[in-house]
């Protein structure tokens, strides 16, 4: 009843959005869409507090929950732009408007675009934009900026591989899980023409994250267009289909966004990033505002250093070649691609547990601020990829006076893993395979082998990659047994994983020395974030005994990175 009656709302503020003749009746509208939003967060805050019933799904369910929270989306989109079917013409208009627009944009040089010699990245004129883009009604609420930037680079990867990638929602999220935690295509409007994605038009949802809970997700829904523009230049077009209807769904929008595609010889391609939207970001912890006010966290420049990471992740994992170090163990080519499929699923478990959205199917238990940590709680009961029972995922975010390199030499060197591991604090470890993960050495995906006096060897799957705008290092216990068939080439959809890591952030935008980018202030924003099973209770059942417990466990562990890379024991 509730949402029917959003739905309502929806179509009397659309109908009266088609009739507006002066500035009055557009502010009235504007202030009746502000209303509706209020509401429906009310809603999904009231519907946030009856979570057994989730956490008691099967996978079944779930997925049921997943196709009605889809339907809902698909019902409140087609109340702006009408039925979403083939040949819908607010769609087409809008997603034919958008192409043109980003074509323009990441074409154009100054004045529009202004170069930021300080740290490399382009800006938006809003005063040229306008005049170049007449938005015509501006339905902007006074909450939301707008943030716009553009990045280039060469990169080693076939363009229509690239374009694939993008238009296959799977493949975009996995690539881009560290920006998008969640995403779906609600509907198709069109498949293209010829045998590819020339003309495809569809439309989606996603979430964008940073991985901390200091910084809330970013919603959005909109249609994404694909276009060959020539022979050798492609392009993919994002917009929000409410821009020119009621209020948006989320509190973001996607202004025309996406990337131009020129094809280069000998397989690489020159991608040129636009993004540019309007967000609410009032909720931004203040130690996370410098980084996202910068671009560094979702703009263009993220994109492209994320995409350029991942090519090269992508050509290791289709290489046949072991191209490993202390091999210390029989791995075969298949073995290679089994043991990189798992981190691959390890790197997407601890980027949805820091990053939830409600496909994840976490449950905020509690935590708020930054010097407590977020705790959510979900109960597997079908998945063979994840231990049964309650899975607990914990993080919390902090400054550290310590630049963002620094503080990943230190974590990935097995030589000063005790001074913060609390699952090697006894015994020592070993490294068994690394196996390259890209052009840097530091981006690897290794095997260690934990030795405990008078215990059975443990064994930890461990990736680690770096780049300016973001490092991980992201492990997982796991069963030697299983582990060995995994390296003989076996599914290793059938390996528990309970991902532990780090994600490390530069504090804000720094100064371009000498043609080197010195990303910050010098100090890092540091997550730290893990998954544990507890004995099977109900998730809503937990105790303050146990929220404690894994307090002090991110707590210590804080503590220990602390006071072995900081001097001032203070900090």
């Amino acid at each position: 009843m509730s949402y029917k009656l959003l739905n309502n709302l929806d179509n009397v503020s659309y109908k009266l959005f088609k009739s507006l003749n002066n500035f009055d009746v557009q502010l009235i509208y504007k202030h009746m869409s502000h209303l509706k939003n209020k509401l429906r967060k009310i809603l999904e805050n009231k519907n946030e507090h009856f979570p057994a019933t989730i956490d008691e799904m099967s996978s079944k369910e779930k997925h049921s929950e997943v196709e009605t929270s889809h339907s809902r989306e698909k019902a409140l989109l087609e109340s702006v732009v009408g039925p979403i079917e083939p040949d819908n013409p607010f769609i087409v208009e809008q997603a034919s408007a958008a192409m043109e627009e980003l074509l323009r944009m990441a074409q154009a040089g100054e004045p529009l675009w202004i170069p930021n010699t300080d740290n490399g990245i382009e800006r938006l004129s809003k005063n040229e934009y306008l005049s170049i883009f007449p938005k015509g009604i501006e339905l902007e609420p006074m909450e939301m900026k707008s943030e716009a930037s553009r990045q280039s680079a060469i990169i080693f990867i076939n363009h229509t591989k690239l374009v694939e990638i993008l238009m296959d929602v799977k493949q975009w999220s996995t690539v881009f899980s560290g920006i998008v935690s969640r995403a779906s295509t609600i509907d198709v409007v069109s498949n293209g023409m010829d045998g590819n994605y020339n003309g495809a038009l569809q439309v989606m949802t996603a979430d964008f994250h940073v991985l901390s809970p200091l910084v809330p997700t970013r919603e959005y829904s909109f249609a994404r267009y694909c276009k060959q523009i020539d022979n050798e230049t492609w392009a993919v077009a994002d917009v929000s289909l409410e821009n020119l209807g009621p209020a948006s769904i989320t509190q973001s929008r996607r202004r025309p966004s996406g990337c131009m595609i020129q094809e280069l010889p000998n397989g690489f391609s020159k991608v040129t990033w636009v993004e540019h939207v309007e967000v609410d970001d009032r909720n931004v912890h203040q130690l996370y505002k410098s980084l996202v006010n910068s671009g560094l966290a979702f703009g263009a420049k993220r994109w492209i250093i994320t995409l350029y990471r991942q090519c090269a992740r992508l050509l290791s994992f289709q290489s046949n070649n072991i191209h490993a170090e202390y091999v210390r163990v029989m791995l075969t080519p298949e073995g290679r691609k089994s043991m990189l499929k798992l981190a691959e699923r390890m790197v997407l478990g601890y980027c949805n547990g820091v990053g939830v959205s409600t496909e994840h199917m976490w449950t905020m238990f509690c935590g708020e601020g930054a010097t407590d940590a977020k705790i959510m709680t979900r109960k597997n009961t079908d998945d063979p990829r994840t231990p049964a029972g309650t899975v607990i995922s914990a993080a919390s975010s902090f400054w550290i006076p310590v630049p963002p390199k620094r503080v990943f030499d230190f974590l990935i060197d097995v030589r000063s893993r005790s001074k913060w591991d609390l699952l090697t604090k006894v015994g020592q470890v070993q490294p068994i395979v690394h196996i390259a993960n890209g052009r840097d050495p530091s981006s690897r995906i290794s095997l260690l082998c934990l030795h405990n006096p008078g215990k059975s060897n443990k064994y930890i799957l461990q990736e680690s990659c770096a780049d300016s705008t973001a490092s991980y290092v992201i492990y997982a216990p796991v069963d030697r047994i299983s582990m060995n068939v995994v390296l003989s080439g076996g599914d290793p959809n059938y390996v528990d994983v309970l991902p532990w890591g780090f994600a490390i952030l530069p504090d804000g935008p720094g100064k371009n020395l000498g043609g080197i980018l010195e990303v910050g202030s010098g100090g890092s924003l540091l997550t730290v974030a893990f998954q544990i099973k507890i004995r099977s209770v109900p998730p809503e059942n937990l105790t303050s005994g146990q929220v404690a417990t894994i307090n002090k466990l991110i707590q210590c562990t804080t503590k220990r990175i602390k006071n072995a890379l900081v001097s001032d024991s203070n900090v």
